[in-house]
């Protein structure tokens, strides 16, 4: 969707009461939001609006410049990204009450659909933060990415871990992006931008209100495959989050605690009622049927990307092959050859031995014969 769509989209988002049937009405009636944004308050009551949306449209309309707006994005670097948009999220575009435009500051990637949700106690244990820590780092390793709310306690060791393991963290606020809660979590908010993404459904400037959690929740658990849960007491906003995602049909995993513990006492309950009980990182793989996920990935990335690696391939094998042999038999200039193969080695795909020679490096060799068979 080109920027002159969704700053409309970005317009009606900055109105109150406006959210994803009302979208859809909107949308259904006029065939374009920018269509909808000029129509007069009569055609808006027509598109079966009631009377309250029709004024509130009416009222910030005249209040909201579009351009002002896309500015502030850009300013921040900020990208609004409509449901229809093909970088709006999969998963997240499943969940029945799905936010029709998220804000995003960073980047999302298609392996993120690849997303366990980790959230827990504010109030976390050195029992849960060892836990927390632990697991992520061996899920991140395994390709995982990991979902949580920026939140104290249980979410910050979430994120944190994922970044020191340099794997992809998503963060989903309460608020605009250019408000980060808790305050003291702002340079951990810097620094998932480079290695994942922060998201909120609200428009720049909403400030954090306790409603807004719940709501929250429900896209922390609606991006990922399922929700593990570290740590909660017997009432918390991360059995707000299980119970979402229960709802939206995704998995539900619990870390056992003492019985003692009052931190434990939510997630003994989750285990007690059918959440699947996590003992090791593996667990949570076998249970997603994620085993290979690392190594679907792995060879995502050592496959040929490209007609020139392609040949190169099958001109080599486990026998050192010299590159002016390979030169001769892929019938490709020196330069090319050379230059590519130099991006292979990089890639892990072949790997040189002695001078000038090559060999295909044995991952990449039995990939490359499970691609081409």
């Amino acid at each position: 969707m080109n920027r002159k769509d969704i700053k409309y989209w970005v317009g009606f988002n900055l109105v109150p009461g406006i959210g994803r049937v009302k979208f859809s009405q909107l949308e259904n009636y006029f065939g374009s939001l920018e269509n909808a944004w000029e129509a007069p308050a009569a055609e808006l009551k027509r598109a079966g609006l009631d009377g309250n949306s029709v004024r509130a449209i009416d009222n910030r309309r005249s209040e909201i410049s579009l351009e002002t707006e896309m500015e502030k994005l850009e300013r921040l670097g900020v990208r609004a990204i409509s449901y229809h948009d093909a970088a709006y999220p999969s998963r997240l575009r499943e969940i029945y009450d799905y936010p029709p435009l998220i804000y995003v500051r960073g980047t999302l990637l298609p392996e993120d659909e690849w997303c366990l949700t980790v959230v827990g106690t504010r109030r976390a244990t050195v029992y849960g933060k060892q836990v927390a820590e632990e697991i992520v780092t061996d899920l991140v390793q395994n390709k995982i990415t990991i979902a949580s709310g920026l939140a104290k306690g249980i979410d910050t060791v979430a994120h944190r871990s994922a970044l020191a393991a340099g794997g992809r963290t998503i963060a989903v606020f309460a608020c605009g992006l250019d408000i980060v809660y808790p305050v003291e979590n702002t340079e951990l908010a810097r620094s998932i931008v480079p290695q994942g993404a922060l998201i909120s459904e609200y428009p720049l400037g909403t400030r954090p209100r306790a409603e807004y959690f719940p709501r929250r929740n429900r896209i922390i658990s609606g991006l990922s495959l399922g929700v593990l849960v570290i740590e909660s007491g017997e009432s918390s906003g991360a059995l707000i989050t299980a119970n979402m995602a229960l709802e939206q049909n995704r998995e539900v995993f619990a870390i056992p605690g003492s019985i003692l513990s009052p931190m434990s006492r939510g997630t003994n309950h989750l285990i007690q009622e059918g959440a699947k009980l996590v003992s090791d990182y593996t667990d949570i793989l076998e249970e997603l049927n994620l085993i290979t996920v690392a190594r679907q990935i792995e060879m995502r990335e050592v496959l040929p990307a490209s007609d020139t690696e392609t040949l190169l391939l099958k001109q080599l094998s486990a026998e050192p092959a010299h590159i002016d042999e390979v030169c001769r038999s892929s019938q490709l200039p020196a330069a090319t050859v050379s230059s590519t193969l130099a991006m292979m080695e990089l890639k892990g795909m072949i790997r040189q031995v002695g001078t000038m020679n090559y060999v295909l490096a044995k991952e990449a060799r039995e990939k490359y014969q499970v691609r081409v068979d």
